[in-house]
């Protein structure tokens, strides 16, 4: 089961932290004709052959970055502006579906739950982080899209990415409060939070802001809790 969370930890890699904005804009522009599209699929590529490290999987690398730029070209020809935050979970779905069904052709696993993720705390861990921090913000940040621009507020009192780091923040803390128990420490999380925004929100007197910053706080501190929760159970099975 190890080569399987090896797989996501890759797509994870390829797809959130080595692909920076302008490609994305690009590929968006540009669709089939975009250079970037099939670089970005070979980084998936050679990300699989660089954590498998077994150069006689070229076959499944390939299959990876074929997939991939399909998968991906799918959805530039089917998005439009009105619908991308669904296109993201679509596209995101299919990843990971594929990603599956090549583990299942290439590995033929036998697939017992009993021994899901034996010795494999390092992966665990690493996908459960990668995924609170860099993956849950740009799927927050989708999902809200269209909130964030109906708000269209001003920027000039906040630092740049300062929402985005906040929230890695807080969901990093949650994991490790939930992994080792502390929960108590996630209600002061809440706390501390609720007493910093108190001010802002009051001198608002925006209920969209407030709506906003409310939806944004539950869905970051449930996604950090149902990760850590995921954690656990895997941890517990091994």
């Amino acid at each position: 089961m190890i080569i399987i969370l090896k797989f996501i930890l890759a797509h994870f890699i390829g797809d959130f932290i080595f692909q920076p904005k302008r490609w994305v804009k690009d590929k968006e522009c540009l669709k089939a004709k975009s250079l970037k599209l099939y670089i970005h699929g070979l980084i998936h590529g050679l990300l699989v052959l660089l954590i498998l490290w077994d150069f006689n999987y070229w076959l499944l690398a390939l299959s990876v970055t074929a997939l991939h730029i399909i998968i991906d070209g799918i959805k530039l020809y089917s998005q439009k502006d009105e619908n991308k935050s669904e296109w993201f979970l679509i596209d995101q779905a299919l990843h990971i579906i594929s990603i599956f069904v090549l583990w299942i052709l290439f590995f033929k696993p036998e697939l017992n739950l009993a021994l899901l993720f034996e010795n494999t705390y390092i992966w665990v861990y690493l996908t459960a982080f990668i995924f609170i921090t860099i993956v849950t913000s740009i799927v927050i940040r989708e999902l809200m899209s269209n909130w964030t621009n109906a708000l269209n507020e001003s920027s000039e009192d906040s630092l740049s990415n300062a929402g985005k780091y906040i929230g890695m923040l807080e969901r990093i803390l949650i994991l490790i409060f939930v992994v080792t128990g502390h929960w108590e420490g996630i209600g002061f999380l809440v706390a501390a939070k609720s007493v910093f925004r108190f001010g802002d929100l009051k001198e608002s007197k925006n209920r969209k802001l407030t709506e906003y910053i409310l939806i944004g706080t539950l869905l970051s501190f449930a996604i950090a809790l149902f990760t850590g929760l995921v954690v656990l159970k895997l941890i517990a099975s091994v």
